[in-house]
């Protein structure tokens, strides 16, 4: 008992503190099953490491600021016949961040281009890797308080260091000249250092009279697509879904158009 108390509290000094917690029935474990003592020790720091990899997931998680924790077997492909399921599937691979690659969704409002987004995001964070979410509005919102305020450079890390960055509803409000200036240098930063995933309800053939400036669209489009998968929705919302199955009609509006290519 005396080794067994000295060896919980060198676990706890070496800041093993789980596995300090669980050797009482790690060590009934091993002598029920007759374990070697690599097969012992093996098992007890695996239990540490699994504990770690569960709190740094839930830490990233925290960190992403994600709208919701809804993942990409949640979705509904049925609902959204457009989306190309391979694609998908291969973006659910994460070999596009790998690559420093960016992801586009385009589509009209309602059809679940943010749920993809944030399933992307999620497998990146089970996979180690660092998201940060947030949406087009407070991101320039953000930027130009910090400017303002003259830490523009300090708060640009948060943008510009995660492995992901998520700049969600794209085309919900036009940018002055400013605000269109700072989200172009945030691709320019990001560019084949960092991937991008971007949600937009525009075409990309609006974006000159989005961001208020035809030159800094065009920079910004040649930046965001040069290494990009383009996933194009067109279909109901996916929010109605239930109202659809009741035999209620939804009209879509008719000045949102589905997404295309840039000409």
């Amino acid at each position: 008992m005396v080794e067994q108390e000295r060896s919980r509290q060198l676990l706890k000094d070496f800041g093993l503190a789980v596995a300090a917690e669980l050797l009482d029935a790690q060590l009934e474990r091993a002598s029920h099953n007759e374990m070697t003592y690599a097969a012992f020790l093996c098992g007890l720091l695996e239990t540490e490491e699994q504990a770690r990899k569960r709190r740094s997931e839930e830490t990233r998680l925290k960190l992403s600021r994600l709208p919701h924790r809804k993942t990409l077997d949640e979705f509904d492909f049925s609902f959204q016949p457009s989306i190309d399921t391979r694609l998908m599937k291969e973006l659910s691979t994460l070999a596009f961040a790998a690559r420093k690659e960016n992801v586009i969704f385009l589509g009209p409002p309602g059809v679940g281009k943010t749920h993809l987004a944030v399933g992307l995001a999620m497998k990146a964070i089970q996979s180690g890797m660092t998201v940060y979410y947030t949406e087009l509005s407070k991101l320039i919102a953000d930027l130009k308080k910090a400017e303002e305020q003259n830490r523009l450079e300090r708060r640009w890390r948060v943008y510009v260091r995660p492995d992901i960055l998520i700049v969600d509803e794209v085309g919900y409000m036009q940018l002055d000249r400013t605000s269109a200036e700072l989200f172009f240098r945030l691709i320019c930063t990001r560019y084949e250092r960092g991937s991008i995933i971007l949600t937009s309800n525009k075409f990309f053939s609006d974006w000159g009279e989005l961001m208020s400036d035809a030159a800094i669209a065009t920079a910004m489009l040649d930046r965001l697509l040069h290494h990009a998968h383009v996933v194009n929705i067109r279909g109901e919302s996916y929010r109605l879904k239930d109202r659809l199955k009741t035999g209620i009609q939804i009209v879509p509006p008719t000045d949102i158009p589905a997404a295309e290519h840039p000409v």
